[in-house]
């Protein structure tokens, strides 16, 4: 199996350890721009994102929640996988972009479409038919009902549940714990049950 290079060590990235040993990774490194760092999960952190060129002929992965910058970071790069915790469950018909993570515990029920630097973090679920545009963030214990399409880099925070047949446009951040009912049309932050944009 070839190099994993995990570009960021933060806990994040981390988790992304973890999933890569899973699946059958053993030489793994990380690069990360803070240059205090020298190790993250057991693994070394060997130089800065700039350091990518070093390595033609690795997988890469990109461990950043900042969906702008993981766009930014994954576009840059070759050979970007796709990663999956084998206690995760997925349906049929289920397409995943390249440089998804689909973290322990998390569901996605059939023929959902996960783009490109999604993660579907632990626990969390999406169910039937679902369009998941590149670099959403479905955070931990998280619902996305049947039929639901979330744009482009919108954060889904943790707890959220979002009823079947909405649609939310990109560069939304849904609070942790809202319940969106209704279809969101304009960016923002969207927080409270039922959810409502944030006017502070």
């Amino acid at each position: 199996m070839k190099k994993l290079v995990i570009v960021g060590a933060s806990g994040h990235g981390k988790v992304i350890a973890d999933i890569a040993v899973a699946n059958g990774y053993r030489d793994i490194v990380f690069l990360d721009d803070d240059p205090g760092l020298t190790k993250a999960a057991g693994f070394p952190v060997v130089g800065t994102s700039k350091d990518a060129a070093n390595y033609p002929d690795a997988d890469f992965i990109v461990a950043i929640g900042n969906a702008g910058i993981r766009k930014r970071m994954q576009e840059k790069l070759p050979g970007v996988v796709t990663l999956v915790h084998p206690s995760a469950v997925l349906g049929r018909d289920v397409l995943l972009g390249e440089g998804s993570v689909v973290m322990a515990g998390a569901v996605i029920n059939y023929g959902a479409k996960i783009g490109k630097g999604c993660i579907v973090n632990t626990c969390s679920s999406v169910d039937h038919d679902c369009v998941i545009e590149d670099f959403v963030h479905v955070s931990v214990g998280s619902h996305v009902a049947g039929t639901v399409h979330i744009g482009e880099g919108t954060w889904v925070g943790a707890g959220a549940v979002i009823s079947n047949n909405v649609e939310i446009c990109a560069d939304c951040m849904v609070g942790a714990g809202a319940v969106v009912v209704k279809d969101i049309t304009e960016p923002g932050t969207y927080v409270g049950v039922p959810a409502k944009k944030n006017k502070g």
